[in-house]
């Protein structure tokens, strides 16, 4: 009797974490199309919470990020019985959470009227110069994880333009691979790299100037030598 080709090859080779992971999301919905429905709120389980962030730092909303779970859920729980696995189920629920995101931001009547331009996207050559010098990567890890540097990341993350900010989400936050971004996404691998090196950079440089221009380092230092005079 034929097994799961998923599992055909070398099987004394180690199987590494993510293979892993996709592999028990597989069985999970192989036993959904089974008629278990329980496996639907097994995998619910495993990345509720994760598509929740997702969509949070996508929106800048947390009650219109739990509606789009939501959403999100409902579409993956009616559309599951065509999975075919040619992609992780992972990446199969953050293309379908990245489509409500675009679908719900087309909907809104207050989303603003602007966006950065690719020009605001990249540093000019003075300010790559300032970037490469600054010494914000050599702050304390306490100060990196104040809510107040928190707070100015994720409103640097909203002024960047949506596909910038999505690609660099899925890459950088969610842990997403090249591949596993551009399958989400509908887009090619280079694509996906341009977008994510564009965002980079921008978000580097609003990090730096957080410190150049004062931010919670100079606050701390502030505080510190009140203490020390104290």
């Amino acid at each position: 009797m034929p097994g799961d080709p998923r599992m055909e090859g070398n099987m004394s080779q180690t199987i590494s974490p993510p293979d892993i992971a996709k592999e028990r999301d597989f069985k999970a919905v192989d036993r959904f199309k089974s008629g278990d429905k329980a496996a639907f709120e097994e995998l619910m389980g495993r990345y509720e919470v994760k598509i929740y962030g997702f969509l949070q730092r996508m929106c800048g909303c947390g009650d219109r990020a739990k509606d789009m779970v939501q959403e999100t859920f409902l579409t993956a729980y009616r559309y599951l019985e065509g999975f075919r696995g040619e992609a992780s189920f992972k990446t199969w629920l953050y293309r379908i959470a990245s489509t409500s995101c675009m679908k719900s931001k087309r909907r809104r009547k207050n989303e603003p009227g602007y966006h950065l331009s690719l020009d605001d996207l990249v540093p000019k050559d003075q300010e790559i110069n300032e970037l490469a010098t600054s010494n914000w990567h050599s702050v304390p890890a306490d100060e990196l994880l104040t809510k107040e540097l928190n707070d100015h990341i994720e409103r640097s993350l909203m002024k960047l333009e949506e596909k910038y900010r999505i690609t660099f989400v899925l890459r950088d936050m969610e842990g997403l691979s090249a591949e596993e971004t551009a399958v989400a996404l509908k887009i090619s691998v280079p694509a996906v790299k341009s977008r994510l090196h564009r965002a980079r950079l921008f978000l580097r440089k609003e990090l730096s100037e957080y410190y150049l221009h004062g931010g919670a380092g100079k606050k701390t230092t502030k505080k510190r030598a009140s203490k020390t005079r104290a």
